[in-house]
């Protein structure tokens, strides 16, 4: 006996219920189930981000990033307002420290203008002081449209909206799909709350996204592994050293966008987040350990080849993950009155990267369709922010 839905969305992330959202609104009297494994939604990567709406200056002119976020980030704000969800477009500026870091700082400015970012411009070490008065570099931009958000916030009010519109559909929590059968006219899933069946479903599996799709027969060029990222907060007595969003000039090489302050929608403070390999894909102690992930990642030679080609990077990563010391060091770069009293450690994420066979990470989002099935393979940052334009890419493909 199976359940019958219309569509079926798997993962209850915030690119999964974006997706379900959207779906809904283009089909109000077709039926939606979304299958979420944990007992809630957002329990991994969009509950455990930064809480940043990005602006879009990173990201490669032309790229889906590039052309999704700052689409995704008006949609994502006007949804917050409509829905009273917790946000703030508070602004942010990115702080170089040293001259060596100048043409990076210029070259991400150049992208900024190339991608249309709002009210982008260059501030001076004065200029940098009025903003943030703790902070000192010799040179930032001042990103306006960068803000913060309750993401898990954002995903229950997805629930709200999508069971208003139409009452048949419905969330079921505690569901882990354990089987996959694509048929010419639907498919069937296994899962641990019984059998469901639907014309199309949509997976967003997040840190479990190549596990589903093998799943599914789906052939793959890529490896989810997994890079935890650990935050410290400012204790509240130097919780005023910072007003709003201060990130340090990237590393072009990585994807990461280096430890950075982030002023939270409940008015905390948060540094970080550094990036590490993790033993465990969804484990978020520094000795967690799961001997499947470890084996997958490690067998992997995609992984062996990043490990190979910025090891140094590797090591540097992780000594900072066992030194607050060390981790401190590296935020008195923008901040040097900061000391290792002003923080406290906090929680921590853990970030699905797929690494492709020749060890390279892959930095851009990547869709898949198998029959009437679609899979979103990789969705890194920023999915979050961009998350209702990629969802309407997604349904195009419907």
């Amino acid at each position: 006996m199976f359940n019958k839905y219309d569509f079926i969305v798997v993962g209850g992330g915030i690119v999964g219920l974006a997706s379900a959202y959207k779906l809904q609104l283009k089909f109000p009297k077709k039926s939606i189930a979304i299958l979420e494994k944990e007992n809630e939604v957002g329990k991994h990567q969009t509950g455990r981000n930064s809480g940043v709406m990005h602006s879009g200056i990173y990201y490669k002119p032309g790229s889906y990033k590039a052309k999704n976020c700052k689409n995704g980030h008006q949609q994502l704000v006007e949804f917050a307002k409509k829905t009273n969800v917790k946000h703030d477009v508070c602004g942010k500026i990115i702080v170089a420290t040293t001259s060596q870091e100048l043409p990076i700082l210029e070259d991400v400015y150049r992208r900024g203008v190339k991608n249309e970012t709002e009210g982008i411009c260059f501030l001076n070490a004065d200029e940098i002081t009025q903003k943030e008065p703790y902070i000192k570099g010799i040179k930032a931009i001042w990103v306006p449209t960068a803000g913060i958000i309750d993401y898990v916030g954002v995903c229950n009010s997805f629930v709200k909206e999508i069971t208003k519109i139409n009452l048949k559909s419905k969330l079921f929590s505690s569901c882990e799909v354990i089987g996959i059968n694509s048929l010419n006219n639907g498919t069937e899933l296994k899962t641990t709350k019984g059998n469901f069946s639907a014309d199309q479903v949509l997976f967003c599996g997040g840190l479990q996204s190549d596990r589903i799709a093998q799943k599914d027969d789906l052939k793959l060029d890529l490896r989810i592994v997994g890079f935890r990222g650990d935050y410290y907060e400012l204790k509240s007595e130097a919780s005023h050293k910072i007003k709003n969003l201060v990130y340090p000039v990237p590393n072009p090489k990585f994807p990461f966008l280096g430890v950075h302050f982030t002023r939270m929608v409940d008015g905390s403070i948060e540094c970080g987040p550094n990036a590490v390999f993790t033993f465990k894909r969804e484990g978020y102690q520094k000795n967690s350990f799961n001997l499947k992930d470890t084996l997958e990642a490690l067998t992997f030679k995609g992984t062996w080849k990043l490990f190979g080609r910025h090891w140094r990077k590797g090591i540097d990563e992780y000594k900072r993950a066992f030194s607050k010391h060390l981790f401190v060091k590296e935020l008195q770069k923008m901040m040097p009155s900061l000391t290792v009293e002003d923080v406290q450690p906090t929680r921590s994420g853990v970030r699905a990267q797929a690494i492709d066979f020749n060890g390279n990470m892959v930095d851009d989002f990547k869709i898949e369709k198998k029959n009437n099935n679609i899979h979103v393979i990789n969705a890194p940052s920023p999915a979050a922010t961009a998350c209702l334009a990629i969802a309407d890419e997604i349904i195009d493909k419907i």
